[in-house]
């Protein structure tokens, strides 16, 4: 039995670049887990837990060696606990990789637990949970930069009002 690649984060909410990760991961490892966690610094988060898992569920049902689950604390006892011998990390731009390899590096010498670095796509790496969230909030369309699920879960499905759909 294979055992699974970890790709955790908190995916308040999940985009598509987020998605590209898990993909590439797949490709790389076959079986991947997504561990939707609680970061504690990220307080300012827009869904509970159970959105997030829902949502990411339902964004990934194409991919059936992907699974999805939560584990509190640390990403590294979630990689023992789903015995994944790889943590798998996006890296958008050149910062993303300062703050991940240090991570890297104690997950390494705490465990003994590998971290993947797998480049975003770059029609994807601008990509922002945080921004999705922000414009979201203040009614824009983000449906080109999230899972349907994830659209549908922020009422921004790039429908706008007088074209037969429900106004926002």
């Amino acid at each position: 039995m294979t055992r699974p690649a970890l790709y955790p984060g908190s995916f308040d909410p999940l985009h598509l670049g987020h998605l590209d990760v898990i993909e590439q991961a797949v490709e790389l490892f076959g079986p991947v887990v997504v561990m939707v966690m609680h970061n504690p610094e990220k307080p300012t988060g827009r869904f509970s837990l159970a959105e997030r898992v829902d949502v990411a569920r339902r964004s990934v049902v194409h991919l059936p060696t992907v699974t999805v689950q939560t584990h509190p604390g640390l990403a590294v006892d979630a990689a023992r606990a789903v015995d994944a011998r790889f943590i798998v990390k996006g890296l958008r731009v050149a910062g993303d990789f300062e703050v991940e390899q240090q991570m890297a590096q104690m997950n390494w010498a705490v465990a003994g637990v590998r971290t993947v670095y797998l480049p975003g796509r770059a029609d994807r790496s601008f990509i922002s949970s945080r921004y999705i969230r922000d414009i979201a909030h203040h009614g824009g369309d983000v449906s080109r930069l999230v899972p349907l699920p994830v659209a549908e879960l922020l009422g921004s499905t790039g429908a706008t009002p007088g074209d037969g759909a429900p106004g926002r």
